[in-house]
């Protein structure tokens, strides 16, 4: 190990220590007691804002730690670059919360996700114009291409046993453990070596492989794969600079393996509309009613509205934007992926896996992984080429995650890379080849499978993951 690798280990382990305490989801969001006395004031038509009480945070030590990290890390080194960046992230993260229930909250909010009149990468429509492209289509669609089978709710117990069998599977183990959370608002919530289910929630059998696929091997296996960074372990860690890349990563990861539907895509994209409803002056009621109005139900509308608000004061004019990266997310890392396949360097899209990391810091450690400095992915998971239908049934030969991208349905097939060629080919660069295309090739990818797997005669359950220990 050189000395610089040796003094940047160090600043990394020094950062660690630091954010450990800034639980940026987890301090933000609200108790299920809100939700529960919220819906029942709701129910006999005393609709009032949620009441809601953050605690008084005061990260000041772990701000000038991080400050002093930043200072000392070399802005010409891939570990430098990445520690201040991540610092950088970090303390904003503190700062925000820090300022819980306030404007300022959704000030650092803004800063740390974008907001979602943001241009997607490429410079075309804005992640809002591409989430009302999405919901236009999806509400016209979303009835037409559901098969009555994929209607049935599964208990929150149950899809528990079934998702938990489908992990130990995978890990050969007791690897990720999946629990009942009667506390939780969302429906579901990811660990490096936890999942969480809202207790009482109904699931799908496509929410069973989008969680499986989505939180777990993604965003439980980054974690898993970061942890075995000796040089680098703040890889293990969900920083906030990461998110785009992170869900990008996991929603693409349901969108190859035949597990997204046009009704997720609505999902996302309403959350996106609602973010930016928010910022232009519409308060909590206002927004829990557009997503019933959508479609939502009591329950689910209320988890979706928390999302917006949490953090930010609830009489409008502020939000919580993280749900803003999903669509941009998903675009950039598809873009990334399909320009690493035209060149041959697809050794960067298995060694996103290995921790949480951006598209530009991949690029960055490219030559840190050739030299051992950085490990390659512990776990990597692979599928089955899919059979003409999006299901399982077609060749069981598995191929490497990202060799999945050898596909019909590609989106970004004939995108412009001008300026995307420096994304695979040079440090610091980042992505832009993606333009209004690519989202209408993706809603055709996604509306395609999910017709062709209605149409499927046998017990079609989608493309699955296969655990390979790297």
């Amino acid at each position: 190990m050189t000395d610089a690798i040796a003094r940047h280990a160090a600043l990394d382990r020094r950062l660690v220590r630091a954010a450990r305490g800034i639980r940026l989801l987890g301090l933000a969001s609200w108790p299920a007691a809100v939700q529960h006395a919220f819906l029942a004031a709701w129910r006999q038509g005393r609709a009032v804002l949620p009441r809601v009480e953050y605690p008084k945070l005061d990260f000041a030590a772990a701000r000038t730690e991080l400050r002093a990290v930043a200072a000392a890390a070399d802005p010409g080194h891939p570990l430098g670059i990445y520690l201040r960046e991540s610092a950088g992230s970090w303390e904003r993260a503190a700062r925000l919360l820090e300022a819980l229930g306030t404007a300022r909250a959704g000030a650092e909010a803004v800063a740390l996700f974008g907001r979602p009149d943001d241009p997607l990468p490429g410079d075309g429509p804005t992640t809002r114009e591409a989430a009302h492209h999405f919901i236009q289509i999806a509400s016209e669609l979303d009835h037409e291409l559901f098969s009555p089978a994929e209607q049935v709710p599964v208990s929150a117990t149950a899809l528990a046993l079934q998702l938990q069998g489908d992990l130990d599977e995978f890990f050969g183990g007791r690897v990720v453990q999946v629990e009942l959370d009667p506390e939780l608002i969302a429906k579901a919530a990811a660990g490096a070596t936890r999942i969480r289910l809202r207790a009482g929630a109904a699931f799908s059998d496509y929410d069973r492989r989008q969680l499986f696929h989505h939180e777990a091997l993604v965003h439980s296996l980054t974690a898993l794969n970061g942890r075995n960074q000796e040089v680098l372990p703040s890889l293990a860690l969900a920083s906030p600079r990461v998110t785009a890349t992170q869900e990008g990563l996991a929603t693409l990861a349901e969108l190859i393996t035949g597990s997204i539907d046009i009704g997720r895509m609505k999902r996302i994209s309403l959350r996106t509309e609602a973010v930016a409803m928010a910022l232009d002056g519409a308060d909590f009621l206002q927004v829990f009613g557009y997503f019933l109005g959508a479609g939502q139900g009591e329950e689910e509308s209320f988890a979706s509205a928390q999302r917006v608000f949490r953090g930010v004061p609830l009489s409008g004019g502020c939000a919580f934007t993280k749900d803003t990266v999903y669509l941009r997310g998903l675009v950039g890392v598809h873009t990334f992926f399909r320009l690493a396949l035209q060149r041959d360097r697809l050794r960067l899209c298995r060694w996103l896996l290995a921790g949480k990391m951006t598209l530009d810091d991949v690029v960055r450690f490219e030559p840190l992984f050739a030299d051992g400095t950085l490990e390659p992915p512990t776990w990597l998971a692979s599928a089955p080429a899919p059979s003409p239908c999006g299901c399982r049934h077609g060749s069981n030969a598995p191929a490497a995650w990202p060799g999945c991208w050898r596909s019909r349905c590609s989106p970004t097939a004939s995108a412009s890379t001008t300026s995307a060629k420096a994304c695979a080919e040079g440090a610091g660069q980042r992505c832009h080849a993606a333009s209004a295309a690519p989202i209408r090739r993706l809603l055709h990818c996604i509306e395609a499978r999910a017709s062709r797997r209605r149409r499927c005669g046998r017990d079609c359950k989608g493309g699955s993951l296969r655990r390979r220990r790297a």
